[in-house]
């Protein structure tokens, strides 16, 4: 039986939402068509009909979730026995602001009536427009009856927490915070895999057959944490390797290594999973024993747990490699 023990890469599964444009094409090169409207790029998933197939080798037209059940082991490493695979990553292209939303932990997830993981993210900022928005968390002393009284009269905005992000930075959105995208932004993002999202607003905005979204007001109140607060950008934190820890909680750690055409980072044979993503510049990925694979920019690949130590080197000047694991 083949085993996953190469680098394993997926078509990516394109989404067309009403906020999209289409830098996922323009700027990452993702195969988009002639539409306006591309919203999402899904490298890697394993979430009901969303399925990741791998691209190529030995085991191309395989699903992530076939993968998972016949390869469960090789592919979790120390995190084996999870019958979904447990993250989900993805670019977007917030050609408008996003709805503004909240997502459920898991508690809360699993008592709805199609049961999922709750939804904890963290955006990384590929690219931003000049006065493009980041809108993270509550202002202070913002309750229930503040927000809902602010919902209900259509301000709000007046609520949210904002500040205009730049290229490389890096937010956390636990369960339970209230944000949105603003039009401008290109992310990359690494979640739960989940696609539960309560909105709490829509900015009064209809969706392709003229009717407006459907907003779910009570439980996305319900949902929030209303201690939380205000939400800045991340402070990364150094590595022993070198790489920057971007964010690191129960459910992922996220790194980020910015390489010149000279540098290197060494990954795996640890028994760890790894999801690898190139936001910035060109990448090669070079293994022990084996072939070595390009990776252009936007090009993501899943790194088995059961894989020999690899290395990834730059291609390119100010090449940034983003690196997600299971904590």
């Amino acid at each position: 039986m083949v085993q996953p023990m190469s680098p394993l890469f997926f078509t990516p599964l394109i989404k067309r939402i009403v906020w999209g444009g289409r830098r996922l094409g323009d700027l990452l090169g993702k195969p988009i068509g002639p539409a306006s409207d591309y919203a999402e790029s899904w490298e890697i998933v394993d979430h009901g009909a969303d399925q990741s197939v791998v691209e190529v080798g030995p085991l191309a037209g395989q699903t992530l979730g076939g993968l998972l059940r016949d390869y469960n082991a090789e592919l979790l490493g120390r995190h084996a026995g999870q019958d979904r695979f447990p993250l989900l990553l993805k670019y977007l292209d917030c050609h408008r602001v996003l709805s503004v939303q909240v997502h459920p932990d898991d508690d809360y997830a699993r008592t709805m009536q199609e049961p999922d993981l709750g939804k904890t993210e963290a955006w990384y900022v590929v690219d931003a427009v000049p006065g493009s928005r980041i809108y993270a968390g509550l202002k202070p002393g913002v309750d229930r009856p503040t927000l809902a009284a602010a919902v209900r009269s259509g301000r709000t905005e007046d609520c949210l927490h904002s500040w205009q992000p730049q290229a490389g930075e890096c937010v956390f959105i636990p369960a339970g915070t209230v944000h949105a995208l603003g039009g401008g932004l290109v992310v990359a993002e690494i979640q739960q895999s989940s696609d539960t999202t309560f909105r709490l607003f829509d900015w009064n905005r209809v969706g392709d057959d003229g009717q407006p979204r459907t907003l779910h007001v009570d439980q996305a109140l319900d949902v929030t944490d209303f201690a939380r607060g205000p939400v800045t950008a991340q402070s990364p934190r150094v590595a022993d390797d070198g790489t920057r820890e971007l964010v690191a909680c129960d459910r992922f750690v996220l790194r980020e290594a910015r390489l010149t055409p000279a540098e290197s980072v060494r990954l795996g044979g640890d028994d760890t999973l790894r999801l690898l993503t190139v936001p910035h510049g060109a990448a090669v990925l070079e293994t022990t024993d084996g072939p070595s694979y390009n990776l252009p920019l936007g090009r993501s690949v899943l790194l088995p747990a059961a894989l020999s130590a690899v290395s990834v080197r730059a291609d390119a000047p100010e090449t940034i490699v983003l690196i997600a694991e299971l904590p």
